[in-house]
């Protein structure tokens, strides 16, 4: 028998549901509306007349070889963050789900980094990482490595994708702990009975009834590496060196802010939110099909 909420009033739900209709309206579709309005506009230097161009600046946009280093860079970078800071979140949430001693210290010092701002990350990653003043540069020179992602684009990508993958995981392992706990000891145990060794019943048993909070975390950690970054790629790179840290969400950031071409700007924005749009209703189409519930 299912409990159903009975309202006195009709019109309550809806006072109850405004404020956060409201918040949505206005911080998300408004601006949103806004942004597929100007990409359809141009405005002059100095911004004192607005001419409607149709679908010249999106034109212009596919015309762009950077543009198409962006794109393939941003899902470099949504590839690589998704796939080092699931792991490691996941490897750290099965250590901390052991018996310890001190486990919830180890828990609640896991889980601090995710307070961080992702301006604050990018400042703490080039304090350790900085070619000439990073505490970590200096052992990564003693072993021969000539470290400078202030000059070496890979290095800097590397970079960007540690400090990222840092900042998430934290977000990661504490689902996934909350993911392990809600196991069946019952079901672990009836495993090992059965004879099988911890690896074959992490990947038997636990991995599987793990596929719905892991695929939650893969759509929440796409849309995180394609926005969020925002943040430490400014912090730590600017999108440099030679823009091999420039991403979509950065490239519209330069363009309509530093570069005044806010037409273009608006244009990248709304193809940005179309893709992850596109991303994530690929993700339920075809990846939600593998997951147990």
């Amino acid at each position: 028998m299912q409990k159903q909420a009975i309202f006195q009033s009709k019109l309550l739900p809806y006072a109850l549901v405004a404020p956060q209709l409201a918040i949505v309206l206005i911080f998300f579709y408004w601006p949103a509306l806004q942004a597929m309005i100007q990409s359809f506009l141009l405005q002059d230097a100095f911004g004192l007349s607005t001419s409607f161009v149709w679908f010249e600046n999106y034109i212009d946009l596919f015309k762009e070889p950077a543009y198409f280093e962006a794109i393939l860079r941003t899902f470099f970078f949504s590839f690589a963050i998704a796939v080092s800071s699931l792991s490691f979140a996941l490897l750290l949430a099965v250590m901390a789900d052991k018996p310890l001693r001190g486990s919830m210290l180890y828990r609640t010092l896991l889980i601090w980094p995710y307070a961080v701002a992702p301006p604050v990350v990018g400042v703490l990653w080039i304090f350790m990482l900085h070619p000439s003043l990073g505490v970590l540069s200096r052992y990564l020179r003693a072993l021969g490595i000539d470290w400078n992602p202030l000059l070496d684009g890979d290095q800097a990508a590397a970079l960007i994708i540690l400090a990222a993958a840092w900042k998430q995981i934290s977000y990661n392992f504490l689902f996934f702990l909350a993911g392990l706990q809600s196991i069946p000891r019952s079901v672990i145990e009836a495993a090992a009975i059965d004879g099988a060794r911890p690896m074959r019943r992490f990947w038997t048993v636990i991995f599987p009834l793990l596929s719905p909070t892991i695929f939650f975390l893969l759509v929440v950690n796409i849309v995180y590496a394609f926005f969020d970054t925002f943040g430490i790629i400014d912090t730590m790179t600017r999108g440099g060196p030679g823009k091999s840290t420039e991403t979509l969400v950065y490239k519209v950031y330069t363009d309509g802010l530093l570069g005044g071409n806010l037409g273009s700007s608006a244009a990248q924005s709304v193809i940005l939110m179309i893709m992850v749009i596109v991303l994530t209703g690929i993700q339920f189409r075809f990846v939600e099909r593998k997951v147990t519930y």
